[in-house]
């Protein structure tokens, strides 16, 4: 879910909450009575349009709550229907290849680099909302933020194959704050166990010894496997885009399942 909207959730029950408090005694007390007629009112309106609505009677106000939904979507963000400049520019580079399919939550970049093929693999799955509580100075003054990169992590594997040479290297990271943070590099014989994403593989896998964690190797040993995958493009700039691209993704993803839920009910 995108700030944007966490946002905006998070002012709707503040006014809903606002509106009850301010309510008199007296008017919450006639509050019954009159919702009773409009609900009575409204149930008769929806009885003549719902017969083009499938067969409920609250499929119209869902499908303009849909729909006033996709509109704000559409209209929020700014250049909503425009390649944003991260995206645009991150093409130009022409260091990697976006596979990204509607509809699909996963993500994947590819590149080469001599006879290796490097495949990264990342879940917009991985966002999720998170509340900020405020800092507050000494005089308690509200404190600004100073660092304005994502905080959420999104997890990404990543594989390294060498043509006609069999095996795959496989790296499982969480890219947050601007960096790789890798959690263990492993070693598979058979590369097509090692890459492919089908049950069986996966299943393979599990009955493999995959290494050790990262963080318990040697420091310099470490620090060599870090200049290896930053030789190879995985360095900050990939760090940095990653859960920006993710966060665009989501965002189209989540316009698509309106406009395509919102048409499902109004056949």
């Amino acid at each position: 879910m995108s700030a944007i909207r966490s946002l905006r959730q998070l002012a709707a029950s503040s006014s809903r909450t606002f509106a009850i408090r301010s309510t008199p005694a007296a008017a919450r007390l006639r509050l019954p009575t009159i919702a009773s007629r409009v609900a009575l009112s409204a149930t008769r309106a929806f009885s003549v349009s719902a017969r083009s609505f499938g067969e409920g009677a609250s499929d119209v106000v869902l499908s303009q709550k849909l729909a006033e939904e996709l509109q704000y979507e559409e209209t929020a963000l700014d250049n909503s229907k425009k390649e944003p400049e991260f995206l645009t520019s991150f093409k130009q580079s022409g260091t990697w290849n976006i596979e990204d399919t509607a509809g699909n939550d996963e993500v994947v970049l590819t590149r080469s680099f001599g006879n290796e093929t490097i495949r990264l693999i990342f879940s917009i799955q991985d966002i999720q909302s998170q509340e900020q509580e405020p800092e507050f100075e000494e005089d308690g003054s509200e404190a600004e933020a100073e660092d304005p990169i994502q905080t959420y992590g999104v997890r990404v594997a990543v594989s390294i194959t060498k043509a006609n040479t069999p095996g795959a290297l496989s790296v499982e990271t969480v890219c947050q704050e601007g960096s790789f943070m890798v959690d263990a590099i492993s070693f598979v014989k058979d590369a097509k166990v090692g890459t492919d994403l089908t049950v069986e593989a996966d299943w393979k896998r599990r009955a493999l010894y995959l290494g050790p964690q990262f963080d318990t190797l040697d420091i310099s040993l470490q620090e060599e496997f870090q200049k290896f995958l930053q030789e190879r493009g995985i360095n900050e700039s990939l760090a940095l885009f990653i859960p920006e691209y993710a966060e665009h993704k989501e965002q189209q993803e989540y316009k698509g399942w309106l406009s395509q839920v919102k048409s499902f009910v109004e056949v």
